[in-house]
């Protein structure tokens, strides 16, 4: 039986086994949750798409405080926290994590209905929360087109003018965890209200810095959010809200795998390599801010209204402003030598405006139809810093020293002042250059320790990329209940896309003495007279004192070549349009049960990818990488048995997608390419079950087997695209000694996630791809799951909530990324999960 076909069975075996247990019970109590996935307020089981939505109030419970702990309980989402400047959100196997200012989201994220969805200024605190809905498949026609694989949609809570409310929680616990939160709700009259909420939440990294000083993966963040609701108790509601957060978290730990953290000065080991081990890194004084951390700030307004035209016409306007700056330093070679250190800093800014007009008479037709206007200009700066001797070092496989004799072990690095000795980085130098010739370019020691003296200890280089997009949208969907039990859908987007792309790079200080070598040995490669005349005069200048100086000689960079007159920015056009749409039809078997299929179509837009030029001093490379596409079909279940107290859901789905857009990495720099095509299908399911008046129980689980179907990756599973996962929770409460006790235990469970494409296979990871080859397949995280518990007392006489909590209550070790940047030099990171934390908090809630 094939695996589509499976899982549909299996589908149908689980909706039948779990209704025919629960009929058994006879419980009501189960409240059904209202949302507005289609543009208009629905019951969740009459939405016809695969949709998770947990209330504010569920949230709370489950101890859901960022995207990372939410993503446990939906089923096909993945949301990988490296930090708050590099989130990476994953639905159904699809991948949005690119901080390039150019790179489009394949899975947006929406504050009421307004698009956040660029990386670094994506990742926001989850409070005070009227609900989130998770939106799976292409939502192109109801949210945009950003929305190729699916939809995060955060509602927040708004303003009431029918009674003053407020609520306050403080907790704290294990590793300097400080958590503080709460709003007020001031009526002002009674048509207007103000809302104001916060939250503020610290915590010690979890990764000990074998330096000394601050440890690493720490929490500091704060944010707020003001709301002034208009409600006139007739046509016109309105809402305007400022949202404002604050990021000031220790460094990544990007921990070496293949290198113990040593002392810099003395080569001492200081910890194991396990990612969850002590990690050794820092920032050169003369970089950045010296010193590694993310710096971030994030802040926008949103004006909602909504007025009701006719009895039957309703016009909702969304009109919002939005912008972020996001500074990252941090060490990507994972050790406490110098050898590569970088910094993200990205600028964004946005304006939109949306108009919808909706219909519903009453009558058989319902539906809406608008139009939005969506300006973004953004910016990337990547500035890099090498010591070129240390660099080399690890390109020739002696970063131990081993051919100096000293002694240490293969996977200790040498102190840093075994590179002053030219008499050993000449050797280097000499070795590199025969090696990349081959053969054709033979030094003598004279020459190649003239040239290992000018290597430069801070050579840095920098790259910037520019986006600024003007995108129009027209859009509209049809509903038309064709009988009382079948309704048919329509829906239609045209997009179209006004991009200018920038790009630019430079040397800071001065030339690379180590990329005008790896140039020299590149032109002798070639074998003819001119190719090698040229590398002779190339390392006639870099073997002299005055290479700096010396204006005939290429402004060589490392990473990437310099453009023009050494950082010239050039700028291209690029305009793109394009057609989305939806079919769905919806059958309600019964009152409490619908089936429902559906087929739609996304589409990430066509990318002008913009790199360095291959030699220095040119303009850079501009690449159209074609508009990718998918076709998505979907089959699904819902019923809600009030009466047994069982919501039971669950989707099949198959996705077929042409000109598959994936990052690869090119050196040290990632671009966008054409893997070709791919193929995904799976099941969600999700379950919650009343079984009596003291104990509810929930489940979720997702199947997806997302692969490549030819080019590059044939047969590779899609990065941070495990096939399986599932939570399982449920609510236990007992009345004793004058309240009532409420223990909430869950469990997720993921299975083996790759965090690269190229599902890090030796082929993939030789030269030109990266400088030294990567042969281990090592950069996975293998099957694990993660244990919570809760337990909550509630007072009878009084509002207030005293909870313990345990996260991660087994202490499970696990990895969240694995490769990124020194993944280039041989040097692939690994990045550790939390550790079991705990702690108390205490609630009051005024009503």
């Amino acid at each position: 039986m094939r695996p589509f076909q499976t899982s549909l069975l299996a589908a149908a075996s689980l909706s039948a086994l779990v209704a025919g247990a629960a009929h058994a019970q006879g419980n009501d109590l189960i409240d059904e949750l209202i949302v507005t996935a289609q543009k208009r307020e629905q019951a969740a089981i009459d939405v016809p798409m695969a949709l998770t939505a947990y209330s504010g109030d569920t949230l709370e419970k489950l101890g859901v405080q960022d995207f990372q702990q939410l993503s446990r309980f939906t089923p096909g989402l993945l949301v990988q926290d490296q930090s708050p400047n590099n989130p990476g959100f994953v639905m159904r196997g699809i991948t949005s994590d690119s901080t390039e200012a150019t790179a489009e989201a394949r899975v947006s994220v929406f504050q009421d209905g307004v698009s956040i969805s660029k990386a670094q200024g994506s990742y926001i605190e989850l409070f005070d929360l009227e609900r989130v809905e998770v939106a799976k498949g292409p939502q192109s026609t109801l949210y945009g087109r950003g929305a190729m694989i699916g939809a995060v949609n955060l509602i927040q809570a708004k303003a009431d003018p029918s009674a003053m409310s407020a609520w306050a929680k403080m907790g704290g616990g294990n590793y300097g965890q400080i958590n503080a939160e709460g709003y007020v709700n001031l009526p002002i009259n009674e048509q207007f209200a103000v809302r104001l909420a916060g939250r503020l939440r610290e915590r010690d990294g979890y990764v000990d810095n074998a330096l000394g000083g601050d440890a690493f993966n720490s929490v500091n963040t704060y944010a707020l959010r003001g709301t002034l609701s208009y409600r006139s108790g007739g046509k016109l509601s309105a809402d305007l809200i400022y949202n404002f957060q604050h990021d000031d978290p220790t460094g990544t730990a990007f921990k070496s795998g293949g290198f113990s953290p040593t002392n810099p000065l003395t080569g001492q080991v200081l910890a194991g390599r396990a990612a969850w081990e002590p990690a050794a890194l820092a920032a050169p004084a003369s970089f950045g801010q010296g010193e590694l951390g993310v710096d971030r700030t994030v802040q926008g307004a949103t004006a909602l209204v909504n007025y009701e035209l006719t009895d039957s016409l309703t016009l909702a306007s969304v009109t919002a402003w939005r912008e972020f700056e996001s500074k990252e330093v941090y060490d990507p070679d994972g050790l406490a030598l110098p050898i590569l250190t970088g910094l993200n800093h990205g600028k964004g800014n946005q304006w939109s405006q949306e108009l919808r007009v909706n219909y519903d008479a009453g009558g058989r037709w319902t539906g809406f139809f608008g139009g939005d206007f969506f300006h973004e200009d953004g910016s990337q700066r990547t500035p890099l810093q090498f010591d070129e001797r240390m660099g080399l070092a690890v390109l020739t496989g002696q970063l131990n020293a081993g051919a100096a004799g000293l002694g240490f072990a293969p996977t200790t690095p040498a102190p840093a002042a075994v590179f002053n000795n030219t008499a050993f980085t000449g050797a280097l130098v000499q070795g590199i250059a025969a090696a990349l010739s081959g053969n054709r370019l033979l030094l003598t020691p004279a020459t190649a320790g003239a040239i290992a003296a000018n290597l430069r200890s801070n050579h840095q280089e920098v790259a910037l990329n520019r986006g600024d997009l003007d995108s129009v949208d027209l859009f509209g969907d049809v509903t038309f209940r064709a009988t009382d039990r079948l309704e048919l859908s329509g829906g239609l987007r045209w997009t179209r896309d006004e991009k200018t792309t920038t790009f630019s790079s430079a040397t800071i200080g001065g030339r690379s003495v180590l990329g005008g070598v790896i140039g020299a040995a590149q032109l002798a490669a070639t074998g003819t007279p001119a190719g090698l005349a040229q590398a002779q005069g190339i390392i006639g200048a870099l073997q002299l004192p005055i290479v700096q100086q010396i204006p005939t000689l290429p402004n060589f960079g490392l990473t990437f070549q310099p453009t023009t007159g050494n950082g010239q920015a050039f700028s291209q056009d690029n305009e793109d349009s394009s057609f989305t749409w939806r079919l769905v039809g919806r059958y309600a078997l019964t009152d409490d049960a619908n089936i429902y299929a559906s087929y739609a179509r996304g589409r990430r837009p066509e990318v002008l990818q913009a790199g360095p030029p291959t030699t220095p001093g040119v303009a850079p490379r501009f690449e159209r990488v074609e508009a990718e596409t998918v076709d998505s079909y979907e089959i699904g279940v819902k019923t809600h048995l009030r009466e047994q107290g069982l919501r039971l859901e669950g989707a099949v789905y198959y996705f077929d997608y042409d000109n598959f857009q994936t990052i690869q990495q090119e050196g040290t720099v990632f671009v966008t390419t054409n893997a070709g095509k791919a193929k995904a299908y799976g099941f969600e399911g999700q379950a919650d079950w009343a079984v009596a008046g003291n104990v509810d129980l929930f489940a979720t689980y997702a199947y997806s087997h997302a692969r490549f179907d030819g080019g590059a990756f044939d047969g590779n599973h899609f990065r941070l695209s495990p096939d399986h996962s599932l939570s399982v929770g449920g609510s236990f409460r007992l009345n004793a000694l004058g309240g009532q006790f409420d223990f909430r235990p869950t469990y997720s469970y993921r299975s083996k996630i790759f965090f690269d494409d190229n599902n890090d296979l030796p082929q993939y990871q030789r030269p030109p791809r990266v400088f030294v080859a990567d042969v281990a397949q090592d950069e996975l995280q293998k099957a694990y799951g993660l244990l919570n518990l809760r337990l909550a007392f509630t007072p009878a006489d009084y509002p207030l909530v005293v909870e313990a909590f345990v996260n991660n209550a087994l202490d499970k070790e696990y990895i969240i990324d694995a490769g990124n940047t020194g993944d280039s030099l041989g040097l692939p990171t690994f990045i550790a999960g939390a550790p079991r934390m705990y702690g108390l908090s205490m609630a009051w809630k005024f009503n």
